[in-house]
């Protein structure tokens, strides 16, 4: 079977083939480490991880890297904010990136790069940019020409104005040009920085995954993945910077309730959140619900309807497939594969895992092994269905016992609120002891008309 993806250099459905018939090279954008990671954060890294999967059944080895951005303006305000070095921010919400993706249940990628141990090829890279005449400096800073790359806008098809607006930074007066963007710029004394040819300093944010790129998985690689905000400028930028894939793959928004997500808007759902409430499975198989090249729409209804489904599914596995010989190139993962190879049609795939759960329940009972090794099987690509049904429901007891307690610790807040506003502090101590009891600790404001 033939695997088919979309390029959106082009914007064509082709069918995929790498370099090395035996070796897929991919590396797609990681996060920026100064916050806890959202849903929106978690949808590439389900989607590539899926990938990867589809590419180990078609090409067997594939080298995949995801980096970490581990200096950045917004990780500089935050370590600033703190009084703290960069690295006890970034350390922080790496290793909390890190156990949200075990529980969505993406493994790691074989490679991990972080910009700040990649200072030497950075600096590398800008030197052969100024040398080839696409760079040039300017008030400390080093910058790309952009009128110096002919095919500049050959991913995004976007018209120069366009690219312009949608580059959304000021126009510095020092740029000859302005699309220009910073591959290098200066530091002071209190921002993290690294000698340089020109000057102390810390690298742009576009040169970075190209230096990275470069020195990991050389140039050219098959398939670089990442969002769809990444398309332009930061995918742009990077194949003017010399970056080439034969694939640029990139994933569709998650929007809430109809709209972007925003902290302005309130709407910004964090991983660790949705975890609270669901076992990460079925914050997976949500994601997956949507092809991933459209929006997926989150309402307060995914995360329940995708553990009714889960729930489902794991009553046609029951005590687990037993033998997965079994289903060893069955026919029976014809039609999940089909999909799947269609341009990771996930919606499809899923379909097709319900075909097969109904068909273990209803099928000959000699028969119904090979279906629900087939249907576990099936599970394993899209990084579902790996466990008993027994197991599924203890791990999704466990989260709606969890939800209890926090329902209960609200109710006790606020009841010890209000007899604290009634000056009823025997009930009030009894409430906080109690608290105290479910690892919360209280700490009071003082009461208005009481002193200190």
């Amino acid at each position: 079977m033939t695997l088919y993806l979309t390029n959106s250099l082009g914007g064509e459905k082709q069918p995929f083939v790498p370099r090395n018939p035996r070796e897929v090279r991919m590396y797609v954008c990681g996060p920026t480490v100064y916050d806890y990671a959202h849903i929106g954060n978690a949808r590439p890294a389900v989607v590539f991880d899926v990938l990867v999967r589809v590419l180990e059944r078609h090409f067997g080895r594939v080298i995949y890297a995801r980096n970490l951005t581990d200096v950045d303006d917004k990780i500089n305000a935050a370590a600033a904010a703190a009084g703290v070095p960069i690295a006890a921010i970034t350390e922080r919400f790496t290793a909390a990136y890190h156990a949200d993706m075990a529980a969505l249940g993406v493994r790691p990628p074989g490679i991990e790069p972080k910009v700040t141990d990649h200072i030497p090829q950075i600096i590398d890279l800008i030197r052969r940019l100024l040398a080839a005449g696409h760079a040039y400096e300017a008030e400390g800073h080093v910058l790309y020409h952009v009128p110096s790359f002919a095919d500049y806008g050959m991913l995004s098809r976007r018209k120069r104005d366009e690219m312009i607006a949608g580059a959304r930074v000021e126009v510095a007066p020092f740029k000859r040009d302005p699309a220009d963007f910073v591959l290098w710029k200066p530091s002071d004394a209190s921002q993290p920085g690294w000698d340089s040819p020109w000057g102390r300093g810390r690298p742009g944010w576009h040169i970075e995954c190209s230096a990275m790129i470069e020195h990991h998985l050389g140039n050219p690689i098959d398939i670089h993945g990442g969002g769809v905000d990444l398309q332009f400028p930061h995918h742009e930028n990077e194949i003017a910077q010399g970056t080439r894939a034969r694939f640029w793959i990139h994933n569709g928004f998650v929007t809430v309730e109809g709209r972007k997500m925003s902290k302005s808007l309130g709407n910004v759902l964090l991983l660790r959140d949705l975890l609270g409430q669901a076992p990460g499975e079925a914050v997976r198989l949500a994601l997956l619900s949507a092809h991933y090249r459209q929006p997926l729409g989150w309402t307060a209804q995914t995360l329940p309807q995708a553990v009714r489904t889960l729930s489902r599914l794991y009553v046609a596995i029951g005590d687990g497939p037993g033998d997965l010989r079994l289903c060893r190139d069955s026919p029976l993962l014809a039609r999940f594969r089909a999909a799947l190879d269609d341009d990771l049609n996930t919606p499809a795939a899923l379909a097709e895992l319900f075909v097969l759960a109904t068909t273990a329940r209803s099928v000959d009972p000699e028969l119904r092994p090979r279906y629900v090794a087939a249907l576990v099987e099936a599970g394993a690509e899209l990084g579902l269905l790996q466990r008993t049904e027994r197991d599924w429901q203890a791990e999704l007891a466990a989260c709606q016992t969890d939800q209890k307690d926090v329902a209960r610790i609200d109710a006790l807040r606020d009841e010890r609120a209000a007899a604290r506003a009634g000056r009823d502090f025997a009930t009030a101590d009894r409430i906080r002891d109690e608290l105290l009891g479910l690892g919360i600790a209280v700490e009071d404001p003082p009461l208005v008309g009481q002193g200190g």
